[in-house]
């Protein structure tokens, strides 16, 4: 897998290094969008999370404020990453618009994402 993630004083960190990591963690299905962000920590569904995203090719951190709304827990079943989904927090959001902006529209391939 090719991202990295750390939490530093309550804050997530995710760099995401290519296309394909971000079409893997993109959540479309989510209303407002959102995205998986891999994580050992332990959250409730309905936490307010606040991320620092790296996109592939740009040095700035885009600042993520959302909603956990998915939970993958560490050592679930189908060797899944263990992590959160993050709804984007407006529908206006500028995170949203940067995604689709990478992944075009573009239908989603057959390859497993990180979520479904």
């Amino acid at each position: 897998m090719s991202e990295s993630h750390q939490v530093n004083n309550g804050i997530l960190s995710l760099a995401i290094h290519d296309k394909a990591v971000l079409q893997a963690s993109h959540m479309p299905f989510v209303r407002n969008g959102g995205l998986f962000v891999p994580t050992m920590d332990a959250y409730e569904l309905g936490d307010e999370v606040f991320v620092l995203l790296t996109l592939p090719g740009d040095a700035n951190r885009v600042p993520l404020a959302g909603k956990v709304v998915w939970i993958t827990p560490p050592n679930c079943e189908g060797q899944r990453v263990a992590g959160i989904g993050i709804q984007f927090s407006e529908p206006d959001n500028r995170l949203a618009a940067i995604v689709k902006d990478w992944l075009g529209d573009s239908p989603r391939t057959e390859r497993e994402t990180l979520t479904l």
